[in-house]
């Protein structure tokens, strides 16, 4: 009898390239209530193969059911991250503002510059009429 050697299966390396700079994954409050629904309908060995596929953690389920229970929908979609501090509220204003400003500075100098045509264009208009030539 002739032994036969069985060679495993070869798989392609993983891409060993890694982001610099991770990004945060996020999750809208639409897939968040879809994902609670599911989980409350799933049974415990259901539960962690559901978490599994969709590469979730149990604390997200938590977290999202705190949530939940606090506002549904408005809680869900909150936004993360630091809060706008006075001194970048007002210095947007301040930026509109100026920028408002600039606007009607530009049109003022444009209402200036027509009357300034206007007012040459009459000088001439009368300089005609006393000189007695007709237009």
């Amino acid at each position: 009898m002739s032994k036969t050697k069985i060679e495993p299966a070869v798989l392609p390396p993983r891409d060993p390239e890694v982001d610099a700079k991770p990004t945060r994954r996020r999750f809208t409050a639409a897939y968040k209530l879809r994902i609670l629904e599911e989980a409350d309908r799933c049974n415990e060995g259901d539960l962690g193969a559901m978490l599994r596929r969709e590469g979730l953690y149990s604390s997200h389920l938590s977290t999202w059911r705190r949530q939940r229970a606090e506002g549904a929908l408005q809680a869900l979609g909150q936004k993360r991250g630091r809060k706008a501090k006075p001194r970048d509220k007002e210095k947007e204003q301040l930026v509109k503002e100026n920028a408002k400003l600039r606007r009607k500075l530009e049109q003022a100098e444009q209402i200036i510059e027509i009357q300034k045509k206007l007012s040459a264009l009459m000088e001439a208009a009368e300089r005609r009429e006393e000189n007695g030539e007709s237009a």
